[in-house]
């Protein structure tokens, strides 16, 4: 688990700087045929053909790989097979064969490794990888893949290097510090996974030309000041100015500073103490 970064032959390869791929396992290069689905590229369009979300199209194809956010395969040990690379996320996934001979993937956390024995439920071990309920989780531990409702599967927590803290427990509910800063109250029958999760480098990545973002299926920005103003609110104007007003979104909306999250949220009784502002 590292970067990989080239002499500067050309261009392109003088920023780039990809993952050397040393945790996935060079014995298994193909993945659980059992454990994929098709997955259709829409290219930003809704079901009626219109475009929904902008510079989104081409890129490679892919296969989804279905993972196991559940973990409700209690009271069964698995065992690591192999550590591999998912296209769809930052993640790496670790496909687990149980005592049963049926065989899941999950998030891959720091520390997992090919041999290693998993379990999920109550009375499992505080170690890498296992899945218990917060209340049998101790304080100040590290965990990913988060549950919002009992039996809803982890929706939380998911990305690369990414971690929240167990703060506290009281009651039916536990205190629970999320990557973002942010306190949350969240019940404690909720399952969440021990350590973080793999792959940390990940924020060193630099793609370092446009084509392999075109791989990944991203497609070419322009800048608002660029465009016209019947496209832009920032556009129009003489050399490179936005008309002196303060960014905007293509809509209008305020770009820096601006709270997006409705007032009236429903669950904004469950926030502790919000996320901290720079």
């Amino acid at each position: 688990m590292g970067i990989k970064t080239f002499r500067p032959f050309s261009p392109s390869l003088r920023w780039t700087a990809i993952s050397d791929f040393a945790e996935i396992d060079p014995k298994h290069k193909r993945p659980e045929k059992s454990l994929m689905e098709s997955l259709t590229s829409s290219g930003g369009r809704n079901s009626r053909g219109r475009m929904t979300s902008r510079r989104r199209g081409g890129g490679h194809k892919r296969q989804y790989r279905l993972i196991d956010f559940k973990r409700d395969k209690t009271g069964v040990p698995g065992k690591v097979i192999s550590i591999e690379y998912d296209p769809n996320r930052t993640a790496r996934i670790a496909l687990i064969e149980y005592a049963d001979k049926e065989k899941r993937y999950i998030l891959a956390p720091v520390g997992l490794t090919v041999g290693m024995t998993v379990s999920s439920g109550p009375g499992s071990e505080i170690q890498p990888g296992n899945a218990l309920p917060l209340r049998e989780i101790p304080l100040g531990a590290q965990i990913h893949n988060i549950e919002f409702a009992r039996n809803r599967g982890g929706q939380i927590v998911r990305s690369a290097g990414g971690y929240a803290i167990l703060m506290a427990k009281e009651g039916e509910t536990a205190n629970v510090k999320l990557p973002s800063g942010e306190v949350r109250l969240i019940r404690s029958d909720c399952y969440a996974t021990i350590g973080q999760i793999g792959n940390i480098d990940h924020e060193n990545i630099s793609l370092g030309k446009a084509g392999r973002h075109r791989w990944m299926g991203r497609r070419p920005a322009s800048r608002a000041v660029a465009k016209n103003p019947v496209d832009h609110p920032m556009g129009g104007g003489e050399g490179k100015s936005s008309g002196g007003r303060h960014p905007t979104s293509r809509n209008g909306q305020l770009a820096k500073g601006f709270k997006t999250r409705r007032k009236k949220k429903a669950s904004s009784k469950y926030i502790v103490s919000g996320r901290p502002r720079s």
